[in-house]
């Protein structure tokens, strides 16, 4: 590889939105790495494939390698497509997210599926998959997996705090360079989940929400949580959602506007509660476009808020993933223990390699 390293990142969260590429590049000047986004898109599922996803956890052993393998070949065509698509002549290599199925830190186990050797061979190009299982077996949560990326390419902020299916954040110690970071609380899939039942994709803007009303029983109810009373590292999977959330909330018996007003309040409620001593947050994910949202959380937190440009807004995770990936390419560690709870910080990732021309 050139001093200057080129890499596609692929993330696919647990809101099933789609496929997230980023095509970046990094350099390394005196210990100080910078990057650039390059190309982006969104590949949205089709249908058959998203169905198959959501319904994942339910399959049989042998269904669900078949979807990891059919996945993995899905990725590596959409990074062929891609690569043509952007006339991209230098790639170094994929990293890949995967898309996660399981994730039960406790019994030392997670599952991201989408086969690392189907990408690389549908792609071309060597692949980097499978980022939290080297963290998980040194009995660690496996998650966050960010922190490293934050750490390295963000350096200016306080607190990175990334509002997707599940809402997460890495923060400064206070008084301490040390990084801690952890699972907030769910978040679009819930706001997703609701605006679905009126034939929406996701409530843009926060509309929806802004026209609705917080019950006060259902607030109290969520933010009283024995989740929120764990010290971290913790995480959260997407069974806490259909197992713990939605029941809670399908017991309210609310309108669609009052549920999701309420639950916009929580999460923006929960986050302010976990950044009281920072400074600067910068805000990603999806729900960073989500402007009822973020004026919730301006109302419920003393920090300032920043809000990047729209690649880095919907992209930032991919980004970190091919990050995280070069680290591991370059044999260096590219998971915190500090953060995830292991024995020590580990170098994750399984490399694999194209066919031979």
């Amino acid at each position: 590889m050139s001093a200057k390293y080129h890499a596609i990142g692929l993330m696919s969260g647990s809101s099933l939105d789609g496929l997230d590429i980023a095509y970046v590049s990094f350099e390394q000047k005196d210990s100080h790495w910078t990057y650039q986004i390059l190309a982006v898109e969104c590949l949205s599922y089709p249908p058959t494939l998203q169905y198959k996803l959501k319904t994942a956890t339910q399959l049989a052993s042998k269904e669900l390698f078949l979807i990891h393998t059919q996945l993995g070949h899905f990725f590596g065509n959409a990074v062929k497509n891609f690569v043509s698509a952007h006339k991209i002549e230098t790639l170094d290599f994929i990293a890949s997210h995967g898309h996660t199925i399981f994730h039960d830190p406790e019994n030392m186990m997670t599952c991201q599926i989408a086969d690392g050797a189907a990408i690389a061979v549908s792609s071309g190009f060597k692949t980097v998959s499978d980022l939290r299982s080297s963290d998980i077996a040194a009995g660690g949560q496996g998650a966050p997996i960010v922190p490293m990326g934050d750490q390295l390419l963000f350096s200016d902020y306080d607190a990175w705090l990334n509002i997707g299916g599940i809402a997460n954040i890495s923060l400064r110690q206070k008084n301490s360079q040390a990084i801690l970071a952890f699972d907030i609380c769910v978040a679009n899939q819930i706001l997703n989940f609701y605006a679905n039942q009126v034939g929406k994709e996701f409530d843009r803007g926060g509309e929806m929400a802004r026209s609705g009303k917080v019950d006060k029983v259902l607030f109290d109810t969520l933010n009283a949580l024995d989740f929120y009373l764990k010290e971290g590292p913790k995480s959260l999977d997407n069974a806490y959602t259909t197992s713990i959330i939605l029941p809670l909330i399908e017991h309210s018996n609310l309108s669609i506007e009052d549920t999701l007003a309420t639950y916009t309040n929580h999460i923006a409620y929960q986050i302010a509660k976990h950044t009281d001593t920072v400074k600067s947050i910068l805000v990603t994910g999806g729900g960073a476009f989500n402007h009822y949202l973020i004026e919730a959380l301006k109302s419920y937190s003393n920090a300032v808020i920043h809000i990047p440009d729209e690649n880095t807004i919907q992209y930032k995770e991919a980004l970190v993933m091919a990050f995280l990936g070069l680290l591991r390419i370059l044999e260096k560690e590219n998971v915190l223990a500090s953060v995830t709870g292991a024995r020590k910080n580990s170098i994750n990732g399984a490399v694999y390699l194209p066919l031979v021309s």
